[in-house]
């Protein structure tokens, strides 16, 4: 068998000693004579190993004893809805930055549980840049501000955190969670799916601070109530055990990288590796999106002439050059360049990018 070099958007590349691991473990894990799906969450092996998923996971990111760490499922899109169920209560307000498409999806989905408002947004720049921070419209006594740190279609990323004064910061974090160091005292709510920079579909972390968790909202189902959640250790009903298995062996993963700040490294050397492949073309291929705006994550790009897309899709892949088909949104192509993605993945896109810009220019 022979792996490909996985450029997909999500799901997306897990770390290959991850899976070596977890093929190794399959049918016995930790010596239970089992696989870890088929034991019992309630069980001492697998209690054990979620105790150890949440230790490595505060070390990773420095999270304090004040934040809760959740376990949860349903995807980021869930989430966007049980948020302002669990933030906002009868009448409140919420700003939303809206910088592409799924935060325009986080503010939809809001709707009906939150007076929606939205703060700011770039549509009209068509998402290839941020909204500049004097534009922002705050309202200092929102429930919550949401944004979307980094956004995978449009592919521009927030390169700071922004100030948002005394409101709870709220962020969709699923696409560039844990690529570089995380200082989790600015947000008031952290939240990703797992299958960009974590594990498997499946999987959402929650960071959340804990004074939220008693915000008094409305009447729901104790399923939706994060406080719940918390209060149960994840454990309110049955967990995505596989996906947090998967998740605990990638943050073991980062640890033995060198952290967070060893992952900002490699993360921002694959990506100016290919964004001067795409800049030094002479025109043969272009990212669209405003230089201070670029995604380190996602790297959207065209060719000159798009009746040569199909070609190159065909020819990348037949390369062992995996999902480089953009987003049907926008079109072209895109890159995604997670923590699992090596460098070696990368050379190899621009290598095949240089040919094939030689060969079909």
């Amino acid at each position: 068998m022979s792996r490909v070099w996985n450029f997909s958007a999500g799901p997306a590349a897990l770390p290959q000693s991850v899976l070596e691991q977890a093929q190794r473990e399959l049918l016995d894990w930790n010596g239970s004579g089992a696989s870890v799906m088929e034991l019992s969450h309630r069980g001492k092996l697998f209690m054990g190993l979620a105790a150890q998923a949440e230790a490595d996971i505060r070390e990773l990111a420095d999270i304090p004893a004040d934040y809760a760490v959740l376990f949860l499922q349903g995807g980021a899109t869930q989430h966007f809805a049980q948020i302002p169920m669990n933030l906002a209560g009868e009448g409140d307000t919420a700003d939303y930055i809206v910088t592409g498409h799924w935060g325009e999806k986080a503010a939809s989905e809001a709707a009906p549980y939150v007076k929606v408002k939205i703060a700011a947004h770039s549509r009209d720049e068509g998402y290839m840049r941020l909204p500049e921070r004097a534009s922002w419209q705050l309202d200092p006594r929102a429930a919550f501000v949401h944004y979307t740190p980094n956004e995978t279609i449009h592919g521009v990323e927030f390169h700071a955190v922004p100030e948002v004064g005394d409101v709870p910061l709220v962020a969709d974090m699923s696409s560039d969670i844990f690529s570089r160091p995380l200082d989790v005292r600015r947000f008031g709510l952290i939240y990703a799916g797992a299958q960009k920079n974590i594990g498997p579909s499946g999987l959402v972390v929650m960071i959340v601070r804990r004074d939220l968790l008693d915000r008094a909202t409305r009447p729901m189902a104790k399923i939706f109530r994060y406080a719940e959640h918390a209060a149960n250790d994840s454990m309110l009903n049955t967990p995505n055990t596989w996906g947090w298995y998967l998740a605990g062996l990638t943050f073991k993963w980062m640890k033995e990288q060198g952290g967070l700040a060893a992952m900002a490294t490699h993360n921002d050397a694959k990506a100016a590796k290919l964004y001067e492949a795409i800049d030094s073309s002479n025109g043969y291929y272009r990212n669209p999106v405003a230089l201070e705006s670029r995604s380190r994550m996602n790297v959207p790009f065209t060719l000159h002439d798009s009746k040569l897309d199909p070609l190159f899709l065909q020819e990348s892949e037949a390369a062992g050059l995996l999902a480089l088909k953009g987003h049907k949104a926008v079109g072209g192509m895109r890159a995604s360049l997670y923590n699992a993605v090596p460098l070696d993945a990368v050379k190899a896109l621009v290598a095949f990018m240089q040919d094939f810009a030689a060969r079909h220019g």
